[in-house]
């Protein structure tokens, strides 16, 4: 049974969290402009602000489609976690925890789910999957998994 959901699963998860990413980085080059968002980088003392700016922007548009896509996943899977971390660190973390206040609670989270779809091998339906990269448990282990449980 779970072998069955599974890819499904994984499609929905990756569907999610990549509209996220592809959502800030959108809004980091159309609304905001990348001088904008360097201009507000520079404010919350982002280091090379432009060159963040570019950075953030794009890893977070590209990388939030090949995460839908499920493409390049574990390269997508550091990079957008990489991202996230410094938003963490630089910006976040001094507002402690939670996101209400501006803490770090929802980059966190970012980071950790990019890392673990990233390296999860993004399921059967997959474009990794689909041109034979391996990254998930074999079909046949899967189903000796579920019989023992």
């Amino acid at each position: 049974m779970i072998t069955k959901i599974q890819p499904v699963a994984f499609l929905l998860g990756r569907i999610a969290l990549g509209a996220v990413f592809v959502a800030h980085g959108w809004q980091k080059w159309s609304e905001w402009g990348i001088d904008g968002t360097a201009a507000a980088f520079e404010g919350m003392g982002v280091p090379a602000p432009q060159l963040s700016a570019y950075f953030a922007a794009t890893v977070e548009l590209v990388g939030g489609a090949l995460l839908i896509l499920g493409a390049l996943l574990p390269v997508v899977g550091v990079l957008l976690a990489a991202d996230m971390l410094g938003a963490l660190f630089i910006v976040h973390l001094e507002a402690g925890f939670w996101s209400a206040e501006g803490g770090y609670e929802f980059v966190l989270t970012l980071a950790a789910a990019a890392l673990v779809i990233g390296f999860s091998g993004g399921g059967a339906l997959a474009v990794d999957r689909l041109f034979g990269k391996r990254g998930e448990v074999d079909q046949a282990e899967a189903e000796k998994a579920e019989q023992a449980a």
